[in-house]
């Protein structure tokens, strides 16, 4: 769990990691095994080259030629060196680092055979070393840090630190410019999947990219064509059936047996209620301009036609919600829903608010409700809980569907639960 909270959730994000973590693990096995292996020997070679230099010193302050090591100490050894005496060494305080360096200094002075102390703690000034000459007497040595620190091997070091953030810089470069491409599929997928007229995917990047891109333009053509045939489909049957509708009538008025007269009558209003749902259905497929929308508007536009004194209507709103979409879609979807409740009941609660999902129509009645099994049987087209009823009422079972095909072209979706008033809850969600 851990790691999945730290690994980015981008693919840009995924692929610097895994082209990355590989060279900074190089990065610092290379370390590991430089300040194990060369620096250690650099460290060593330069250790005894100091140490055969303070040697000759000593032999020097030996033969009473005090001035002359001075001399060459400073001139040829970039060292200074004082003779001190016992009570003077107890003033120093000295100390011995742990470290490469330090442990091979130790071992390089060791071989002098006499007793030794060391400082490492401020190199930068200089590495103290103070050696017992004599009885009471001690050499005090100041050695240059050229003489012991090799800055080469740490330039090697940021060097390879430098080419790992080039490498990343790098690698952020040229992996945006191919996962441009797959960002604009997303956004153009989104656009066409709310019933926009997105444009084509221009194919460019990678072959796995091109193939993705042509996929998408393939299917988004065949899905119009669908949608433009199943249109032209129920447009024709519409206008087709509308006639011999209409000779049926005018054969139905001459008819003498009222009860025949009135079974006849049932079943026209019927087919016409179902014809009626076509042609609405076919409209909301027809093009309409994407327009600046506000929800709260649309709602009160429809609450206005309800009459108030059948009906008891709680309208709440808790955001002012501004969209964009096909507004006379959009409001038809609405008004479905609210006519579908208003037929089966007398009290209304109307919510709108904005969460994390975007915007929220909540639509709540006192109705009889429906059996939780039949929540999504109810969206299917020409679905009904009760046909007799479906007659007297003059429903054609389309439009719940029609409502949700508008809804989920803008992106969002419809969902059914139990009112807490006691009959139906309908959720209308859509993206800001």
């Amino acid at each position: 769990m851990i790691v999945k909270r730290i690994i980015p959730k981008s693919l840009l994000g995924r692929s610097i990691i895994i082209i990355f973590v590989p060279i900074i693990i190089l990065v610092i096995i290379t370390s590991i095994i430089f300040y194990q292996t060369s620096w250690n020997i650099i460290s060593k070679r330069l250790t005894q080259s100091v140490v055969a230099d303070i040697n000759v010193l000593v032999k020097l302050i030996e033969k009473d030629l005090e001035f002359e090591a001075i001399q060459i100490a400073r001139e040829d050894f970039k060292m200074k060196i004082k003779i001190i005496e016992n009570g003077e060494i107890e003033n120093k305080s000295l100390i011995n680092q742990r470290g490469i360096l330090s442990n091979r200094l130790k071992q390089a002075l060791s071989e002098l055979k006499t007793p030794f102390f060391y400082d490492l703690s401020n190199i930068d000034s200089g590495v103290e070393i103070i050696l017992q000459i004599k009885k009471n007497q001690y050499l005090f040595i100041i050695v240059d840090k050229d003489r012991l620190y090799s800055e080469t091997a740490f330039v090697f070091l940021l060097w390879m630190m430098f080419a790992s953030i080039l490498l990343l810089l790098f690698s952020y470069f040229f992996m945006n410019k191919q996962i441009r491409p797959l960002k604009r599929l997303s956004i153009i997928a989104e656009t066409f999947g709310r019933g926009l007229d997105a444009p084509e995917l221009k194919a460019v990047g990678a072959s796995e990219i091109k193939q993705t891109a042509n996929a998408f333009n393939q299917m988004r053509t065949r899905i119009k064509r669908f949608l433009k045939q199943r249109t032209d489909m129920l447009a024709g049957v519409s206008h087709d059936l509308r006639t011999p509708l209409t000779r049926m009538k005018l054969q139905l008025s001459l008819l003498k047996d009222e009860k025949a007269k009135t079974e006849l009558e049932l079943d026209i209003n019927e087919m016409t209620a179902m014809l009626d749902s076509y042609v609405s259905f076919v409209r909301s497929e027809a093009p309409e301009p994407i327009e600046n929308i506000i929800i709260n508007k649309l709602v009160k536009d429809i609450i206005k036609n309800v009459d108030l004194n059948k009906y008891k209507i709680k309208f709440t709103e808790k955001n002012i919600i501004k969209t964009s979409g096909r507004p006379i879609q959009l409001k038809r979807a609405i008004q479905n829903i609210i006519d579908n409740s208003l037929r089966y009941s007398n009290e209304l609660n109307i919510e709108i608010l904005l969460n994390n999902d975007g915007c929220i129509i909540i639509i709540e009645d006192n109705g009889p409700g429906i059996p939780d099994k039949n929540y999504e049987d109810v969206f299917k087209p020409f679905f009904s809980l009760d046909p007799s009823r479906n007659k007297l009422k003059g429903e054609s079972g389309l439009g719940l569907s029609i409502t949700r095909d508008i809804i989920r072209s803008h992106g969002g979706d419809v969902k059914l639960s139990k009112s807490s008033y006691g009959g139906l809850k309908s959720i209308i969600q859509l993206p800001i």
